[in-house]
């Protein structure tokens, strides 16, 4: 499918999932505007994507940023919410609330602050797809607060898509994906712990950027779907029979 003469816009576009649907949706033709916070990473990312790339600084936590940013006047067709949230994990007797309470503002909020203000920049009949996790549904201990985070995203979707028709809302639900995100664990460390995870995973293996970014093409370019949870996850929660 072509995407020659629409626009998309990947906010947290500068790595990860973001990056992977940025690419996709250039390898489709498209003109595609990037964001984040780091102009040194926008800049790689969009060198490493090609094609029709704008980098743009813009930090989804700052509304001064965001409401300026959409205080331009150029339309987009596709919006996609891939930023990356703050904390919010680990056993909940001893859980940083306010931690908790960082993840909300890294995520919740900006996602908020950014569709709002995006709003009268759609075309009409576009397309919305926020990028969540499957913490919002699966019973892991630990993940609490994120499912908190990731639960109040995704429990919006429907009422979004039926206030904001014929606006399409969806939403992309990934699992556990090697993505930066779990940069911050020694190495050895996310070795075993993705193993694990494909190992107990139907599919064997744990997920890559490009497995969530075909499901945001999906639900961002096909006009009969809104209102979706759509997840990527392996297989998570399935009963293997092993």
């Amino acid at each position: 499918m072509s995407l020659s003469g629409r626009r998309s816009l990947v906010m947290g576009g500068s790595s990860g999932i973001g990056e992977a649907v940025a690419r996709l949706f250039a390898e489709r033709d498209a003109e595609v505007v990037i964001t984040g916070r780091d102009p040194v990473r926008l800049d790689a990312a969009a060198g490493r994507i090609g094609g029709k790339v704008t980098a743009r600084r813009v930090d989804g936590c700052s509304s001064e940023e965001v409401s300026d940013f959409f205080a331009e006047d150029v339309r987009y067709d596709h919006l996609v919410l891939a930023l990356s949230g703050g904390s919010g994990a680990g056993p909940f007797a001893t859980l940083d609330l306010d931690g908790l309470r960082d993840g909300f503002e890294r995520k919740v909020w900006p996602y908020l602050r950014i569709l709002q203000a995006a709003l009268p920049r759609m075309t009409e009949g576009g397309s919305v797809t926020l990028l969540t996790a499957s913490s919002a549904r699966a019973a892991l201990p630990g993940t609490a607060g994120l499912a908190a985070i990731n639960g109040a995203l995704e429990a919006m979707v429907p009422p979004l898509a039926a206030e904001l028709a014929p606006l399409r809302v969806n939403a992309v639900s990934p699992g556990v994906i090697d993505t930066p995100w779990w940069s911050g664990l020694p190495e050895e460390r996310r070795a075993a712990m993705f193993a694990e995870y494909a190992a107990a995973l139907p599919v064997g293996r744990v997920g890559r950027p490009e497995d969530v970014a075909e499901a945001v093409l999906l639900v961002a370019t096909n006009g009969f779907m809104t209102g979706e949870v759509v997840p990527v996850n392996g297989g998570l929660g399935l009963r293997t029979g092993h």
